[in-house]
């Protein structure tokens, strides 16, 4: 201490700050940082009081070329905890559609070449090594441009919704008797890129069904539900009788003792309520239907008049059918 005053001169005030800044720094040192350096494929932890990145490479003895990759970026300041990137640019030959060139880059995959030569590609071309492979220095990566093919597309067929008109539900209701399910076909196409390789244009060559669609089928209410509880008590599943078609026909009526009536329709039973006169090329013989208002009946007879859209409804009476008359009626026709 004593050899140290002698070289203090006296009369100074900044010597001995410059002095106490320099035992500062002795004492109290800048902290390392903790950083992850990775390079030449393998990652190392290091401890360093770099201040920015450029500073870490001087350290390793890295100095980075042009085409080189440092990520962060050389000026960038150095946290502790960083991981530090460095990718030397290696010598690539590029095969565009036959033609070559030479080409250095620090891309760490095949893709990212490609984006940094502005080479244009997508899924129907061809890149060998594949997209995402790693380069390797004097490494060949292959493009081969590809402007038609045959595309398959897989398309759904929706279910048609078939009606069916159920005597055992309330008029105006309906319940799904069967959901459906749709069908599946596949659609192949003839694809050709424009020059510009902006647009396409497809020209389909076959479609085929893979799987026929199932229809579903949805059951309309025509019942009268007070008059069939006998009926509905059974459960709608297990007694529907669905109808396949509504028929709107002009109606008259008749009855087994009408002037000129023989009391024996065509399908051999007697005349009567629930026996009807039909003309058999609209409604064959035999059919079971069911008229709104007059109820359940079988297409049992034919008449000279009934003709087309015409139905003659029997009835058990004169009188009854007198009061019918003749009217508009929806027919519906069961399967």
């Amino acid at each position: 201490m004593l050899s140290l005053g002698l070289l203090i001169p006296f009369c100074t005030g900044s010597v001995p700050n410059q002095i106490g800044q320099a035992m500062s720094q002795i004492a109290d040192p800048v902290p390392a940082k903790h950083i992850l350096f990775v390079h030449d494929g393998r990652t190392d932890a290091l401890d360093t009081r770099a201040a920015t990145v450029a500073d870490l490479l001087s350290e390793q003895s890295v100095v980075p070329g042009a085409d080189d990759a440092v990520d962060p970026a050389p000026q960038s300041a150095l946290t502790d905890g960083e991981t530090v990137t460095y990718r030397p640019a290696v010598p690539i030959t590029v095969v565009v559609d036959g033609v070559s060139r030479s080409v250095r880059s620090s891309a760490p995959c095949v893709a990212d070449l490609l984006a940094q030569q502005h080479i244009a590609w997508d899924r129907h071309d061809r890149v060998s090594p594949a997209a995402f492979s790693s380069l390797s220095a004097n490494g060949t990566v292959e493009v081969r441009h590809v402007d038609r093919w045959t595309e398959v597309v897989r398309k759904p067929i929706p279910p048609k919704v078939v009606k069916r008109y159920a005597l055992a539900l309330p008029f105006g209701k309906t319940k799904v008797v069967d959901p459906g399910r749709p069908g599946l076909a596949a659609v192949s196409y003839r694809v050709v890129r424009t020059k510009d390789r902006s647009g396409v244009r497809r020209r389909t060559l076959v479609s085929r069904v893979l799987r026929a669609p199932r229809a579903r089928i949805v059951a309309e209410g025509i019942g009268d539900y007070a008059a069939l509880t006998a009926l509905a008590r059974r459960g709608i599943e297990g007694t529907l009788r669905m109808a396949t078609s509504a028929l709107t026909m002009v109606a008259t009526a008749y009855s087994a003792g009408c002037s000129g009536c023989s009391g024996m329709t065509a399908i051999g039973r007697p005349a009567g309520h629930g026996i009807v006169a039909v003309d058999p090329s609209v409604i064959p013989l035999g059919t079971h239907l069911f008229i709104p208002g007059y109820g359940r009946a079988i297409a049992g007879d034919t008449g000279g008049s009934i003709r087309g859209r015409r139905i003659d409804l029997g009835f058990a009476s004169n009188a009854a059918a007198d009061a019918f008359g003749r009217r508009d009626v929806v027919v519906y026709v069961f399967k």
